[in-house]
């Protein structure tokens, strides 16, 4: 689909080229721009600060076969980081704490990167056993604040690797 939209916009720019010179090819330009930013998120768009400068979301990893997987971090008096893990079709969706430092009475910890090794031996197998449930199991001992959830909106990540496992669930739309 996204190729017909390309040579669509091609041969209309073609035309308005003819029709009104540079200002066609500009006039062009400025739609095939449109069309690919309205078309296509890409992951790397994911990468972006949530709160003016102290929070945010980063390294957005496609787990395959739909499941997805992001850090969110906070760093305003403290410094929290959290990873997410979601199923793209049914918006469930595991979030845990891997490091605190400063955020309340608790000691600090940073597990993250105990917490990614987990996740990634939990893929290794087949997905039939790499279920939410047993991966929060697994990560019981090392990452605090597990909670499983389910999501009414597309996240970012899926929107970019599988817009098609939407379903029913609000479309991702990219704040400015």
């Amino acid at each position: 689909m996204i190729e017909t939209r390309q040579e669509n916009s091609n041969f209309l720019g073609h035309f308005l080229q003819r029709k009104w010179g540079a200002l066609g090819v500009c006039v062009a330009a400025m739609m095939a721009i449109s069309t690919q930013a309205s078309t296509a998120l890409a992951l790397a768009d994911c990468t972006r600060v949530t709160h003016i400068s102290h929070a945010g979301d980063a390294d957005h990893t496609d787990l395959g076969e739909g499941r997805v997987m992001w850090r969110s971090w906070w760093s305003q008096e403290g410094t929290t980081t959290h990873l997410s893990v979601s199923e793209c079709s049914s918006g469930e969706m595991l979030r845990f704490l891997t490091a605190e430092q400063n955020m309340s009475d608790r000691l600090p910890f940073d597990r993250t990167e105990r917490a990614l090794g987990i996740v990634a031996d939990h893929h290794l197998g087949s997905r039939v056993f790499a279920t939410l449930p047993r991966l929060a199991e697994a990560l019981d001992k090392t990452a605090r604040d597990i909670t499983r959830v389910t999501l009414a909106e597309e996240n970012c990540a899926c929107a970019a690797l599988y817009p098609e496992l939407r379903g029913e669930k609000t479309e991702f739309v990219l704040d400015d």
